[in-house]
């Protein structure tokens, strides 16, 4: 396995899944042209709806983001951890770039912009049923609109349900109560490599046409478990007709979940390949995006992976030739920032953010105000953060704290249900070195600290070191579970610092990550003046500078 920051391309004609290693969860891709773009879930994190570019389907730059806030922009003022972006639509219509999202509090929700690097316009309100989500538009060759929505038990009160609606011309709203196409609770049991199981948790629709048929690509039997569905009728409306395309088999890839198909440019001399995009759950590492081969039986039906033996369903590879497509130099989604100017796409906030979170006329370093925020970082919106780039990998950042009042800290943050951080904290007697540790913290537990034996006179730096580890689960609390949900894959974090820059020394026992909520573990930067201290109600704040963000080996 290698360190530092994950790469895919392995320079030599083939890929090693993951092609994105960071937590874009929920992926869905359009090819326009020769260009293929991608965008994914984002929940809490701002800004929103991260747009992805790339030529061969292996190799993804950052390039934007679809959404600048989180809407109900108060609502959002502070985390709604798992609430917010959930799995987007990317497409091409008449000229613009459209992503259909949906806050399954609020609704289905629609953007779109001439460039993919924006501007894009504001959200507009499509739909307002309450838990609908992962919407799925579709034009059919008569021009008419069609949006395919799942839901979400949680808010609707029930799902397994794929249902249809109309949209007006424009796009912008849904014009009737729609259909219900796919009823899991109804269908026959379906073939897998684990045998018959039913359809349940049916969900993430994504509506083509091919050959006069429509399909309806739908994950189901979970997210960590489960297997990719493929539906298909001759009627927008069905009757629709499944079964599994793709499932674990005999890999280590579990539940091959939700995403993307994709063909490669034609020719009368080259037939389009065929590809599809999904994520895999990797739990304190989020949803994982992965790139498989996809062929078409003379049936007319869908393989994904590689075939499982004398079945209509493949199984997920984990290394495959790329896809025939111009040679791209390899790269990957920022990671590391010298904070020459400003900070890089790869951070996102937890919250919508307020304007003087962060000093943008201090450049060659990243200064960040001592936010009025909650003592437990679960709480608190002011957290910059970004997704893990790499299995094992370390983090360093020199760090400096300007305080007005005891009670400011600052540090490197490792985020989950479970966080930690090192960093600094100015109390009555001074500042001191610390790390902070505090497990179930979306629940209110209580935090730990350690205070390093040094006097801090000046900047510090300070590490955290990821190693992965795989825990042993319980039983699911359901039956027809995948044998893969016994066990998750979560990072061991060790905290160190330095006077020096150059000799570290550890502090505490570490830390076994977890994910938050739907989304993996995250690592970051914060200053805040923290609840039940002088500095929360101060008049004024100070501030803490990071010189440089490291990722490394």
């Amino acid at each position: 396995m290698p360190t530092g920051i994950w790469v895919s391309d392995q320079g030599d004609g083939t890929y090693i899944n993951p092609i994105l290693h960071g937590d874009y969860s929920d992926p869905d891709v359009v090819r326009v042209g020769d260009d293929y773009y991608l965008t994914a879930s984002s929940f809490t994190n701002v800004p929103g709806l991260p747009v992805l570019h790339s030529r061969d389907l292996v190799n993804w730059q950052l390039i934007g983001y679809a959404l600048e806030r989180n809407v109900p922009m108060a609502h959002h003022a502070v985390p709604r951890r798992g609430g917010g972006v959930w799995a987007p639509a990317i497409r091409h219509h008449n000229g613009r770039f459209v992503i259909y999202y949906p806050d399954p509090d609020f609704g289905i929700f629609m953007v779109s912009a001439v460039d993919p690097r924006g501007p894009w316009t504001a959200p507009v309100l499509v739909d307002s049923t309450k838990g609908a989500i992962d919407p799925s538009p579709f034009w059919d060759t008569d021009g008419q609109g069609y949006l395919a929505l799942a839901f979400a038990k949680s808010r609707a009160g029930f799902s397994n349900i794929i249902t249809i609606k109309k949209l007006n011309a424009e796009g912008t709203r849904t014009v009737d109560e729609g259909r219900v196409v796919i009823d899991g609770a109804k269908l026959p049991p379906v073939l897998t490599s684990q045998g018959a199981k039913p359809w349940f948790t049916t969900e993430g629709p994504k509506l083509y046409k091919r050959n006069g048929w429509y399909y309806i690509f739908a994950p189901a039997g979970s997210v960590k478990g489960g297997w990719q569905g493929v539906f298909r009728s001759q009627s927008v409306y069905g009757p629709y007709e499944g079964r599994n395309v793709m499932d674990q088999g005999g890999t280590t890839m579990n539940g091959p979940h939700q995403g993307a198909w994709v063909d490669t440019p034609s020719s009368a001399h080259k037939p389009a390949e065929h590809w599809f995009i999904h994520f895999q759950d990797t739990d304190s590492y989020g949803r994982r995006v992965m790139l498989q081969p996809m062929t078409w039986t003379k049936d007319d039906w869908p393989i994904i992976g590689q075939r499982q033996k004398e079945q209509v369903f493949g199984q997920p590879i984990w290394r495959h030739r790329k896809p025939d497509l111009p040679a791209q130099a390899a790269s990957t989604p920022p990671a590391s920032d010298s904070f020459a100017d400003g900070y890089h796409l790869g951070w996102q906030w937890s919250a919508n953010p307020s304007d003087d979170w962060v000093d943008r006329s201090v450049t060659g370093r990243l200064r960040l105000k001592s936010v009025s925020s909650s003592a437990n970082l679960w709480e608190a919106g002011n957290l910059l953060t970004q997704k893990l780039p790499g299995m094992a990998f370390s983090a360093t950042t020199r760090l400096s704290l300007h305080p007005n009042l005891p009670g400011e800290r600052a540090g490197l943050l490792v985020l989950g249900y479970d966080y930690g951080w090192i960093g600094l904290e100015q109390t009555a007697d001074g500042t001191r070195l610390v790390q902070v540790t505090r497990k179930n913290a979306n629940a209110g537990g209580g935090e730990s600290l350690l205070t390093a034996p040094v006097q801090v006179s000046g900047p510090v730096w300070v590490r955290v070191r990821f190693s992965p580890v795989e825990v042993a689960e319980p039983v699911p609390n359901f039956p027809h579970y995948w044998p893969s949900m016994l066990r998750s894959t979560h990072a061991r974090v060790e905290f160190s610092y330095s006077l020096d820059g150059q000799s570290y020394t550890p502090i505490g026992q570490g830390l076994t990550t977890l994910p938050g909520r739907w989304v993996g573990t995250q690592i970051g930067l914060f200053a805040q003046a923290a609840s039940g201290t002088p500095s929360y109600v101060a008049t004024r704040v100070g501030f803490a500078e990071f010189e440089s963000f490291v990722i490394d080996k």
